[in-house]
């Protein structure tokens, strides 16, 4: 999936000083470090940020933007603490592999089944997709039910370790989103998966 090339993170904030009103804008990183960039722009002129830390503050579209400043991270997380603390934690999605044409799951997914439970109770997860594929082995039709098949196999072994089967959502991909794309009938285990996302 491709990355939006704006804004990872921004928080805006409305801070009340005996002037009036400011606007602030920060620049954040991604969970895994990347940085985007944010631009801000008003009657009066255009400021850019693409590094981590840097804020913008500007009084009103009629005041000119100033130009970008670095804030120390105690600035930020007082500045913008309730933002912070209101970001929701991003999904957790596990790949459970399976072997050739049918249910069964390989033994390394085998060994994750613990760590999606974990996350779940961790979580007190209400939201979990389990989501079905196959490789381009044999017909779509019956790729499409073979995907189902998996995706309910993984689904009723959850229920069966005491996660509410009115929590989780199954669906079926067949072999139309493979991981690794590959020519009709060939057999490529990275698509032979079901992928369970916990929100």
């Amino acid at each position: 999936m491709k990355r939006p090339c704006f804004i990872l993170f921004l928080f805006f904030v409305l801070l009340l000083s005996g002037c009036g009103q400011k606007n602030v804008f920060v620049l954040l990183p991604d969970k895994d470090g990347t940085v985007g960039s944010i631009e801000l722009t008003n009657e009066k002129g255009s400021v850019v940020v693409d590094q981590a830390g840097q804020g913008i503050a500007v009084s009103s579209r009629t005041s000119a933007p100033k130009q970008a400043a670095p804030m120390s991270e105690e600035e930020i997380n007082r500045t913008f603490r309730e933002a912070l603390t209101a970001e929701p934690t991003p999904p957790k999605s596990f790949l459970l592999y399976f072997k050739s044409g049918g249910v069964e799951l390989t033994a390394k997914s085998k060994e994750l089944v613990p760590l999606i439970l974990e996350e779940i109770n961790e979580r007190q997860s209400d939201d979990i997709s389990v989501i079905g594929h196959t490789d381009r082995a044999g017909s779509k039709k019956y790729n499409f039910t073979l995907s189902t098949r998996r995706a309910e196999k993984v689904r009723d072994y959850l229920v069966g370790k005491g996660v509410d089967k009115s929590l989780i959502r199954v669906s079926s991909h067949g072999e139309g989103n493979p991981l690794v794309p590959t020519r009709d009938n060939v057999s490529e285990p990275k698509n032979r998966r079901v992928e369970v996302v916990v929100r």
